[in-house]
């Protein structure tokens, strides 16, 4: 019983399942606002890119 007391307490001591969650936090929260960024933008980089193959094309 105590050796599994000892192994439950090393388990929860290590940070490196903490770790993995917080950065999958922030790869969330930037593949967010990444996508909230293209959309909002989304239709005027369109335009401008229109604008630039009109003015490139012969």
């Amino acid at each position: 019983m105590i050796k599994l007391f000892v192994k439950f307490q090393t388990l929860a001591s290590q940070d490196r399942g903490a770790t993995a969650v917080e950065y999958a936090l922030l790869v969330g929260l930037i593949a967010v606002a990444i996508i909230g960024a293209v959309t909002a933008l989304g239709g005027q980089l369109n335009n401008l890119f229109t604008t630039v193959k009109n003015a490139i094309t012969p």
